[in-house]
């Protein structure tokens, strides 16, 4: 049985850390492994990224598989908390064998972060190595397939699509093929998901299943917005993150094109997008435990799939959000302007 979200594919676990009130609107999401690690990749687009291990996701480069993700709050100070998912790995022996004792190992954890500092109302209120430590105790203690927490969690919290409230989604798909392909996105874009001219989700337009919100309703909530814009202008400083993943046997490089192609789901959902202050970043892990058919083109699928699932899982986080109006800003959520539509 599936659960339209990233954990569909085997041995995937999600794990949050979230903390709001006090000055805090933030968190860090963790994207756990099977034991041994997945072939990963990366590819970034925005002007304005805050990353960790990055380069060592290049094919030209040594490392194949790596053992967990993590996206965070915070902006750069976050990236703190893979510091913590890097010693909880340590602990568990997994990461890269560098001596004959099976405890010497380096934990490779690429790290990417999106801007929400001050969201909250205190500036200095952001993730560090416990946050990240939280969020894979909380990975590895889900069940394996288990439902992955959507909206205003980990490193979704405090995150903003614009003048609404952005969050975490998730969503998965299974080809003819058996294949798994799947998404996890933190929205938090510099960009617009709403149409200006009706209120619709662009991801929605693009997917040609939509309710148009009535004509009343839309003209409301662009007062409403008009009236937060004159009252604050928080800094326009974003960052969509995305891990896309598969079950397929992928090399290095084909992980790669598949982050790559992945962006072109952020880009149906959110507009306009990879602005020089969106920092905007796609990671790939694949498990290996299907393979592709013998030729070149059979990636192909995966690679449309893999977008796919990206632009369904930033509808979700959109819908998914709930409104802030708090000492760092107000966002209302989609569904507060905009109701059920």
């Amino acid at each position: 049985m599936t659960v339209d979200a990233l954990t569909d594919v085997a041995g995937l676990r999600v794990g949050h850390e979230t903390r709001t009130g006090g000055g805090w609107l933030t968190g860090t999401t963790v994207v756990l492994a099977p034991e041994g690690g997945a072939v990963a990749a990366v590819d970034v687009r925005g002007g304005g990224p805050g990353t960790k291990e990055t380069d060592a996701l290049d094919p030209r480069n040594l490392v194949q598989k790596v053992e967990a993700i993590v996206l965070t709050g915070g902006s750069a100070y976050g990236l703190d908390a893979a510091s913590g998912v890097m010693a909880w790995l340590e602990e568990q022996r997994r990461g890269v064998r560098v001596g004959v004792d099976p405890a010497h190992v380096v934990p490779v954890v690429p790290a990417a972060c999106v801007f929400d500092l001050g969201r909250g109302g205190d500036f200095r209120a952001r993730p560090d190595a416990a946050f990240g430590r939280a969020a894979v105790e909380a990975a590895a203690a889900s069940e394996p397939g288990a439902p992955v927490p959507q909206g205003c969690v980990g490193a979704g919290t405090g995150a903003a699509v614009g003048p609404v409230k952005g969050g975490i989604g998730t969503a998965s798909t299974v080809l003819d093929s058996g294949i798994t392909v799947a998404a996890l996105v933190v929205a938090n874009a510099a960009g617009s998901a709403l149409d200006p001219e009706t209120g619709a989700l662009y991801g929605e337009l693009w997917q040609g299943r939509v309710d148009y919100p009535q004509e009343k309703a839309h003209q409301a909530a662009r007062l409403r917005l008009a009236e937060i814009a004159a009252k604050s202008a928080p800094p326009p400083l974003n960052t969509t993150l995305a891990v896309v993943a598969t079950d397929a046997d992928l090399s290095k490089a084909q992980a790669q094109k598949l982050a790559g192609t992945a962006h072109d789901g952020i880009a149906r959902a959110v507009r306009p997008v990879h602005l020089l202050n969106d920092g905007d970043t796609v990671f790939a892990l694949a498990t290996g435990e299907r393979p592709l058919a013998g030729h070149p083109l059979a990636l192909n699928e995966i690679l449309a799939a893999g977008a796919d699932a990206v632009t369904r899982a930033i509808v979700r986080a959109v819908r998914a959000a709930e409104s802030v109006d708090g000492p760092g800003g107000v966002w209302p959520s989609y569904g507060e302007l905009y109701g059920s539509a």
